[in-house]
């Protein structure tokens, strides 16, 4: 970088900036990820996977900070979804 050019954004190492995202992904990388031998998959079997993952993480797994009940029948009894 040219001396009088400026970084877009915070100097290297600023953890913040990751903190977000790696608090999104921690939980699939633990739960569906680590576990299993990726070699032979192709990304196309990859995204089902993933996909089958995020709609069960939604809709289905019951979480004890919402009373035991899914994300969806949570915020369909406080009136948050259609």
């Amino acid at each position: 970088m040219a001396p009088d050019e400026e970084s877009s954004g915070p100097s290297k190492g600023y953890s913040p900036d990751n903190a977000a995202s790696e608090g999104v992904f921690r939980r699939p990388k633990t739960e569906m990820f680590y576990y299993r031998d990726w070699r032979a998959t192709t990304v196309d079997q990859f995204t089902k996977v993933l996909n089958s993952y995020t709609r069960w993480y939604n809709a289905t797994r019951i979480k004890v900070l919402l009373s035991f009940l899914s994300p969806v029948e949570y915020r369909q009894i406080v009136g948050l979804a259609a």
